[in-house]
């Protein structure tokens, strides 16, 4: 793989689909220079720009390379794959995946944006660890969680967000208890999605007992619509002001 191929391969999935192929026509047209672009990776669009005049089959094959890497990526994005996680006892016979690994890892995979939901938590060091990374990776980082006041009796000992104050950079938000139409309503998904492409939904809180110990059930979808319409709508309460920052 040479420059141009690896920048191409580093740009795919970070820029939006239309940029490059504007990037692609412009290349055609030998007026890739001229390109402007001030999005989140910006970075990206630059290496490509630089590296495609030094690519040995010419400007030409360089477009039709890079609408080729953007077309088979946007056809793999909305392909849908599923696999269930567990945590707690295995079965040897049974494959699964484990749900303290498939977190770790898919915090670990996040490139540009990480959300997290969780009722309860406690820190965790593979947990801690994986969105540390993720922070030094200047991946965005959003954890909406329960509080002690919101919960009521239902909950005790240290408010969940503390799981995360050792991390600064990460976002936390809550759904404030004004914002319910019952007292007896929890913030109480259990969600992690990663790029806008995977998505983790199931049982566990973000706690060593939920996620290493207890029987806890979960599905890793990976492509498809799901994981970008579940960001959308914690992004919408968000915008409606239901779900707000955590000061």
């Amino acid at each position: 793989m040479n420059h141009y191929e690896d920048a191409v391969a580093k740009a795919v999935g970070h820029v939006p689909a239309p940029t490059l192929t504007a990037l692609a026509d412009a290349l055609t047209d030998g007026a890739a220079l001229s390109v402007p672009w001030a999005g989140p990776a910006a970075d990206r669009v630059a290496a490509i720009i630089t590296s495609a005049a030094g690519y040995p089959p010419g400007l030409g094959a360089a477009a039709a390379y890079l609408r080729g890497a953007t077309a088979g990526y946007t056809q793999r994005g909305g392909e849908q794959h599923v696999e269930i996680v567990w945590g707690g006892p295995t079965v040897h016979d049974v494959p699964t995946r484990s749900m303290s690994q498939t977190l770790a890892e898919l915090i670990g995979r996040a490139q540009t944006s990480l959300l997290l939901t969780t009722y309860s938590a406690r820190p965790h060091p593979p947990v801690i660890t994986a969105l540390r990374h993720a922070l030094a990776r200047d991946v965005t980082v959003s954890i909406v969680v329960e509080t002690l006041a919101a919960a009521g009796s239902a909950m005790s000992g240290d408010e969940p967000a503390a799981a995360f104050l050792e991390l600064p950079g990460i976002d936390l938000w809550h759904w404030p208890k004004t914002q319910r139409g019952t007292p007896n309503a929890k913030m109480h998904a259990k969600i992690a999605v990663a790029d806008d492409r995977e998505l983790l939904v199931g049982s566990a809180n973000l706690t060593a007992s939920g996620i290493d110990q207890s029987i806890e059930a979960a599905l890793l979808v990976t492509g498809g619509q799901a994981p970008r319409r579940a960001k959308q709508h914690v992004d919408g309460l968000i915008a409606r002001g239901q779900i707000r920052r955590l000061q």
